[in-house]
């Protein structure tokens, strides 16, 4: 199990907030999935994540453990703002960077990935679709509020076991 590392996922999270110059194109679910993409696509590639960070179930899919206590420092210490908005007849929470992220404690490819990952789920998808897009087999196999460990993802894509998956099985066991 990996070592949270607090200021990298603070940081991680103003940053995602700077990138959205238009605020109407992050609210508190793209947040979470842009932080659950970049820290699972991660864990696949190198087998770590860039924050440490663990996420948990929650109705619209993995959400950072920490996130809240994060964007309340934030908020605190004059980096970004927080507001709410009507969206559709539900309430909407936007985030605003106030201050420019220091973003030197990410290597040049967690920047990159962070950077697909906010494509993605913020240019490309609705709350509603991105969220969807996540209730995979991991998350609906959890409990609400269980921890969703990382690398579960590996068996994000579950196929029907066949007899040639049984043979290898039993020659595995035989060995």
């Amino acid at each position: 199990m990996e070592t949270m590392n607090w200021e990298k996922f603070k940081a991680l999270v103003h940053y995602i907030c700077e990138k959205a110059s238009d605020p109407s194109v992050l609210g508190a679910v793209k947040l979470n999935k842009v932080l659950w993409y970049s820290d699972s696509i991660r864990y696949m590639v190198t087998g770590h994540s860039i924050t440490g960070e663990s996420y948990v179930k929650r109705q619209h899919g993995p959400v950072p453990r920490h996130i809240v206590s994060a964007v309340d420092q934030l908020v605190a210490e004059g980096l970004i703002a927080r507001g709410r908005v009507d969206h559709f007849g539900f309430v909407k929470t936007e985030y605003i960077a106030i201050a420019e992220c220091d973003t030197s404690i990410f290597s040049v490819d967690e920047i990159k990935l962070v950077d697909s990952a906010f494509e993605h789920v913020c240019l490309n998808h609705t709350a509603k679709t991105v969220s969807e897009e996540t209730h995979g087999i991991i998350w609906r196999i959890a409990n609400m509020g269980e921890e969703i460990p990382l690398a579960t993802v590996f068996a994000s894509d579950v196929g029907e076991v066949d007899e040639t998956d049984f043979a290898w099985a039993k020659e595995k066991l035989a060995a």
